[in-house]
């Protein structure tokens, strides 16, 4: 006996590829995650008022002439409103080729140019060397050599560069030690290249603990049967630095670099602690566009908004850029 069921007619070609319009894929989206929506709601709207907000407000500002006497403000009782102006992209143009562009700008962009490449160099250099001397099984009172590295990252940044302040000074510890042993003692605080010398040897001080922790955990989690493998075909120790070491680093170290790199560009605490607004040889673009805006009389918050969406343009042209390389040398190295 035979049973016969009535199936529903198949769809048609047009029907099959139909796609549900956007308004209904939301629909349904929200209707399947909208407890994840909720939970993520409160962060959202976080980040838009502490973020999204003073980007849009600040790039706003870049296309005015606002400053301190024209902006809106409140003396007693009295509000005066603002009467600044639209300029539109006439700050741009005044601060990259503008009479003093290179006074107010590119001189300024050169020092954080060096100034993030030497410290970001010798934050990697140090902390690598310095994590690979903690990696050895031999090393006796590793936990305590760690403790002591360490410690420069747990003081808080504004201690350790007044510290370092007091020991720049002209009768400071550094100099006293090196009219000690018969060197000459320079003005750390006061010529322009001292200054520019003595942030580079702070910010380092401050910046290779985190880099030699990184560091460390990436080689820990290196396969040891690695080194055994390479040891047995008689690799020497520099090839098994170079083919081995560095190989297994590469995630950790891309990573490190990058925020190294971001951090360093915009390190404000350690040259504003360091020299005030008493160094303009060693003002980096972070710490000059903070002096544009609060530093002078009258402050100029457009000059000092323009900075601020230009070094932000510039970190995410650098960290694109950074990003494809990565990815392009990881291919070639899958190959």
């Amino acid at each position: 006996m035979t049973v016969a069921v009535e199936r529903p007619a198949a769809a048609s070609g047009g029907d099959r590829g139909r796609r549900p319009g956007p308004v209904t894929r939301l629909k349904n989206a929200y209707h399947k995650h909208w407890y994840a929506y909720a939970m993520i709601a409160p962060v959202v709207v976080v980040l838009a008022v502490i973020v999204l907000y003073p980007l849009v407000r600040g790039f706003y500002l870049t296309l005015t002439d606002a400053n301190s006497l024209n902006s809106a403000r409140t003396i007693g009782v009295n509000h005066i409103d603002a009467t600044y102006t639209f300029v539109g992209l006439d700050n741009y143009a005044d601060i990259l080729w503008g009479p003093t562009s290179y006074d107010r700008f590119w001189s300024h962009f050169i020092w954080t140019i060096v100034w993030t490449a030497a410290c970001v160099a010798l934050h990697y250099g140090i902390g690598l060397g310095l994590a690979l001397l903690l990696n050895q099984k031999g090393l006796r009172g590793r936990t305590a050599y760690r403790m002591m590295l360490i410690l420069p990252w747990a003081v808080p940044t504004f201690v350790t560069v007044f510290a370092w302040r007091f020991m720049l000074a002209d009768a400071g510890v550094v100099n006293t030690t090196l009219d000690a042993i018969g060197l000459p003692s320079p003005a750390w605080l006061e010529d322009p290249l001292f200054q520019q010398l003595a942030a580079i040897l702070v910010n380092t001080w401050c910046g290779v603990p985190f880099m030699m922790v990184s560091l460390l955990g990436g080689l820990q989690s290196i396969d040891s049967t690695l080194y055994e493998a390479a040891e047995m075909d008689g690799a020497s120790t520099w090839q098994q630095f170079r083919n081995v070491t560095l190989p297994g680093l590469r995630s950790v170290s891309s990573t490190v670099v990058l925020l190294g790199v971001i951090w360093t560009f915009n390190q404000f605490a350690i040259i504003f602690l360091l020299f005030g607004n008493t160094a303009p040889d060693a003002q980096i673009l972070v710490t000059w566009a903070y002096y544009l805006g609060f530093g002078q009389t009258p402050r100029d918050y457009a000059q000092s908004a323009t900075y601020g969406v230009l070094l932000l343009s510039l970190l995410i042209v650098f960290t694109s850029v950074y990003r494809r390389w990565l990815n392009r040398n990881d291919v070639q190295a899958a190959i």
